[in-house]
């Protein structure tokens, strides 16, 4: 007899029971679609800011993200004064610079203090020059200076001259004392020549100081060398195009690989650009510190890695040992990738390899590049 009555009941119960929790449900919603909506409106709205300057030889790019115009350009103006501080230290070209004051020391009686920068620098390059064997190699100068001549005058160089350069060239040659932060170049005319890693260091630098400014969405295009903070808003990462040797019949709408970044760094080496061609062989500006001789192989280089320094240098390496000594190498590394593409004749197919997790990088939708 109570049976109806007792489902009746449960059936209203029921019902207010959803009407409660159905009402908070709506409620809590309502609430958190509100404070999206505030924190939304809370945040600082970013404006895209990029400057642009020749350092170094080449034209240094910094792209980040800033509230305001007048903050931005202070940023900016302080991270090319940095760029041009490491330059006055870093530079081969400049005869008043620290490096080209050390190197025309050669050879040194007693070591030589160095500053901080120029410590840190040499620091990495003695270390990568003793993993690859000399693949990667600083003491180059007189070799460098010998094929620019090569490059302006279109005529190999003569072997004599050839040879007093090789015997002025070798890692081995350059000591670096850690307890008193001091260097010493133990052969007579050995000249120092960073352009493998120098411009590496000075984007980390420049970053360094667009992040105490507090613009951590930020990218610095060292000619190529590229360095990124963290990602700009509501992307995963920054964009940026990979070049890599292409034949005379590689199609022209044939499409365009990108590889996503944050907090990391890449960079590229290779003679796409930079080469001579001289009775029919084609020489790399990229000299082999143990023969003395331009790469005669066309290949390209893309390494990405935790920092500039070690990406710049490493792109260097890798195009002297080649693809089989230079992924053996990767794979030891970590955060470290590389893609190589060999192009053995003009006419010919580009071949690639890569590290195991190079593919892991790129990514087949096509945004704005980041120029």
């Amino acid at each position: 007899m109570w049976r109806r009555p007792a489902l009746a009941l449960i059936r209203v119960v029921a019902v207010c029971v959803f009407l409660v929790f159905s009402g908070t449900y709506q409620s809590t919603l309502a609430d958190h679609t509100q404070g999206e909506r505030s924190a939304r409106r809370s945040q600082p709205l970013l404006k895209r800011y990029s400057f642009s300057q020749i350092e170094m030889g080449t034209k240094f790019t910094l792209i980040f993200y800033a509230e305001d115009a007048e903050a931005a350009n202070t940023a900016a103006q302080a991270a090319f004064a940095r760029i041009a501080a490491l330059n006055v230290i870093l530079s081969d070209y400049d005869e008043r610079s620290e490096l080209s004051r050390l190197s025309s020391g050669s050879p040194h009686a007693q070591p030589v203090p160095v500053s901080d920068e120029l410590w840190q620098v040499l620091t990495h390059a003695q270390q990568l020059a003793k993993r690859t064997q000399g693949a990667f190699d600083v003491t180059v100068g007189p070799i460098v200076r010998l094929w620019r001549r090569v490059r302006r005058q279109h005529k190999l160089p003569p072997q004599e001259r050839l040879m007093v350069a090789l015997r002025s060239t070798g890692y081995q040659h350059l000591y670096l004392s850690d307890d008193h932060q001091m260097v010493q170049l133990v052969h007579p005319g050995m000249k120092l020549d960073l352009g493998g890693i120098a411009k590496g260091y000075a984007a980390d630098e420049a970053i360094t100081v667009l992040r105490e400014h507090g613009f951590t969405r930020a990218l610095v295009d060292a000619g190529g060398d590229i360095v990124v903070g963290d990602a700009p808003p509501d992307q995963e990462g920054w964009q940026i195009e990979i070049a890599a040797p292409r034949s005379e019949n590689t199609a022209v709408d044939e499409p365009r690989r990108y590889i996503h970044l944050a907090n990391a760094a890449v960079a590229q080496s290779g003679d796409t650009w930079q080469f001579v061609e001289i009775d029919g062989v084609r020489y790399s500006h990229i000299v082999d510190p143990h023969t003395g001789v331009g790469l005669m192989n066309q290949l390209a280089v893309t390494v990405v890695a935790p920092d500039g320094i070690t990406a710049d240098s490493l792109a260097s390496a890798l195009s002297v040992m080649g693809a089989e000594k230079g992924l053996c190498l990767i794979a030891k590394l970590d955060d470290t990738e590389a893609l190589l593409v060999e192009r053995p004749d003009r006419d010919e197919t580009a071949r690639e390899v890569t590290s195991q997790g190079w593919r892991t990088l790129e990514k087949s939708d096509e945004l704005p590049v980041v120029q």
